[in-house]
């Protein structure tokens, strides 16, 4: 490991670890996640709760809540405390427009984000962050963990003169890549947005690295040959390095809130042919700047 990649690691891994009044915060591993204690989603929550659930976020990306016995009602209020609900899209033919039902049924050859990917990320202003809840696992508790990769640590893994290039880029984002195999309403207009390479987080200004497998096209100033050959090797720092993620083992009931803006996350399909179910509500987000 180079010393640039080494001063990264240090300088997350030995931040102080935060305090906390009202809830109880363990970190799933050194760089990102965390599973929160100490709260009923299905009640209210005090503004003091609140704020120390928004601190949580910011500082560790991923929350887990398990053992949240709660209705669809109930994750609709708790993540609106965090900004407008975004509609589905396409919207569901029937029943509430932002519902996600995470579905795998057992015939299923793959599942959507079954790779490293952020949701959504070529629409113009991607999602602040999402909440999943999973009501059924697999039967016998086997596979379906989701992993999540921290985009910031990304971004200053790389060389200083990396990082330089990558100053000053933008890239293609288009949701057609991800829509190959499936049918879509004929009105439906495919999103295609342009993102700067490296962005800074909306809320601490943080720089990370943005682009990801699924949505990511293209590089315009570059050559499609240079194109092709950065995205590849761009993509490779998440797929190549355990040590950007974390493992979360899905129990029924378990809620978890990300980040969307700087965690990149991918479903693992490795319990065909069991089946899983889980509602998803989304967070409307802003522009992305460098």
């Amino acid at each position: 490991m180079e010393d640039y990649e080494l001063d990264a690691l240090k300088r997350i891994t030995t931040r102080p670890p935060l305090k906390y009044r009202t809830l109880d915060v363990t970190p799933l591993t050194p760089v990102i996640g965390a599973e929160v204690e100490g709260v009923d989603l299905s009640r209210d929550l005090t503004e003091e709760q609140l704020t120390e659930i928004r601190k949580a976020f910011l500082h560790h990306h991923v929350l887990v809540f398990r053992r949240q016995h709660i209705e669809f009602e109930d994750q609709k209020r708790f993540a609106a405390h965090f900004g407008e609900l975004r509609p589905v899209n396409p919207p569901p033919p029937e029943g509430d427009p932002y519902l996600l039902e995470i579905r795998t049924d057992s015939g299923a050859n793959n599942v959507a984000g079954n790779g490293w990917h952020a949701d959504g990320s070529a629409d113009a202003e991607p999602s602040l962050g999402s909440m999943l809840h999973i009501l059924r696992t697999p039967e016998g508790d086997a596979g379906g963990d989701t992993l999540f990769a921290n985009m910031h640590l990304a971004y200053d893994m790389l060389s200083p003169t990396l990082r330089a290039m990558l100053d000053g880029l933008t890239a293609i984002h288009d949701g057609g890549l991800s829509l190959k195999g499936y049918t879509m309403p004929p009105d439906y207009v495919v999103p295609v947005a342009e993102h700067p390479l490296v962005v800074r987080h909306p809320e601490t200004g943080r720089r990370l690295l943005y682009v990801n497998p699924a949505y990511t096209d293209r590089i315009p100033q570059l050559s499609a040959d240079e194109s092709r050959a950065l995205l590849d090797l761009l993509f490779k720092v998440v797929a190549q390095r355990p040590m950007l993620a974390c493992r979360v083992r899905w129990e029924p009931e378990t809620l978890v809130f990300w980040d969307n803006r700087c965690v990149q996350h991918h479903a693992v399909y490795d319990y065909h042919p069991r089946t899983r179910y889980g509602r998803r509500v989304a967070i409307d987000g802003g522009p992305l700047r460098a």
